[in-house]
This record gives structure tokens, sequence and C-alpha cells, in this order.
């Protein structure tokens, strides 16, 4: 996987890969900031108690919770919205990469957009239910990498792989590879709780998974058919 990752790292200076990590941040940070202000005009706009100090207190928990649970979810929020634009990036590492390989299958923007939106949903969910977990020490970096781990390694393998396998080769290969693709979410996970290494993580990880999901195919050839 280290060797996967390096190949993709080596690669960020591409134009293809600078395009995306430019639009995805400015979309993510757009998107956040839409987020928050309305949690917040919601927060100040709602009494609970009638009683102000408490309002007032409540309502600065909430935003230390809501700017908690921005940062936890800084790097799914950017897979989902970055991914309609990342089938660029596989295209770009399977030009330099992999030359031989035929046209991969079609996906509309209509389904990346859908799957995105799916996709943001989930982790919204997800995260909500796990965020009690996140204000216990040591427990919430288990939560945190277990849910993020999971769902960020099967949001990118299934980015790459429906490129090229259909329905029934893509859930082959990733129930015969599940314990590789959480490691691999994890790994990813990991980078995009580092600062600043976060904003590039949507395109490095779309380019690794390209190449671990290629070797992956090689290793089961009957899965990809």
């Amino acid at each position: 996987m280290i060797r996967h990752l390096v190949r993709a790292a080596a690669q960020l200076p591409d134009p293809a890969f600078l395009r995306v990590i430019i639009l995805s941040i400015l979309g993510t940070l757009a998107l956040f900031a839409l987020l928050l202000g309305g949690f917040g005009w919601l927060l100040a706009h709602t009494s609970l108690f009638d009683i102000p100090w408490v309002d007032t207190g409540i309502g600065l928990l909430g935003g230390l919770a809501a700017l908690a649970l921005a940062w936890l979810m800084f790097p799914a929020v950017m897979v989902a919205v970055s991914s309609v634009m990342l089938d660029s990036i596989v295209d770009a590492v399977e030009r330099r990469h992999y030359p031989w390989l035929p046209p991969p299958r079609p996906i509309p923007l209509w389904r990346s957009v859908w799957e995105g939106v799916k996709f943001l949903g989930l982790v919204l969910l997800v995260n909500l239910l796990a965020l009690p977990f996140y204000f216990i020490p040591v427990v919430n970096l288990f939560v945190y990498f277990l849910v993020n781990g999971y769902l960020v390694g099967r949001e990118y393998y299934e980015l790459v792989a429906v490129r090229r396998l259909d329905t029934a080769g893509v859930r082959l290969l990733r129930r015969d590879r599940r314990a590789g693709l959480f490691v691999a979410g994890v790994i990813l996970a990991f980078l995009s709780s580092l600062p600043l290494v976060n904003l590039v993580v949507p395109v490095l990880a779309a380019a690794f998974m390209a190449h671990f999901f290629e070797e992956m195919r090689r290793d089961l050839p009957a899965a990809a058919a």
C-alpha cells in the first residue's frame, strides 16, 4: 500500500490533479460555511428555556460541538464534494501508469452527483450517532478511525471499481478484499486528520485507490472479468 501511496503522491503536480484539488477545497469550504452559518442562525434564533444565560451557554456548547463535528467530518465531506470530479484523477492515473487498459464504463454525471449526496448523508448520520463517543479520550480515536476508515475506504473503492466492473464484480471484489480496503480507509482517514495534508487527500486517495484496485484485480481475475 505504501508503494501505491508514493506513486499517487508523485503525480500530485499533474495539472489534472491541481485543478480538482483547488475546486474541491473551494467547494468544501463553501459547503461548511453554509452549514455552519445555518446552524449558527438556528442557535441564535432558538430559545429553549427563555433564560438568557442558559440559552447563551447552550448556544456556545452547540457552536463548539458543530465546529468539532465539522473538523471530524472534513475528510468525508471533501470526498462527497469532489466525487463528481475524481473520475478525471483516475483517468490521469490510468493514462500514465496503465495505458493498455480499455476505455472505462461511462458513468453518468447524475449518478456521480447522487452517489456523492448519498455518501454525504451517510457520513452526517453516522458521525452524528458517533458524536458522544468523540468526547471520550482514547475511545474517540478508535471510533473515528473505525467509522471513517470504513466509509472512506468503501467510497473510494466504489468510485474506481464501477468504472471497470459490473455490480456483481464490485461486490465480489469488495467482499474478498474487505480487510485490505478497511486498512486503506484507515490510512486515508489518518491522512485526512492532518492539517493541510487533508486538503489534497481526495485527489491523493483517488489516485492511490486506482493503483490498489489494479493490484486487487490482478490477484482476483475471476472477480474482475
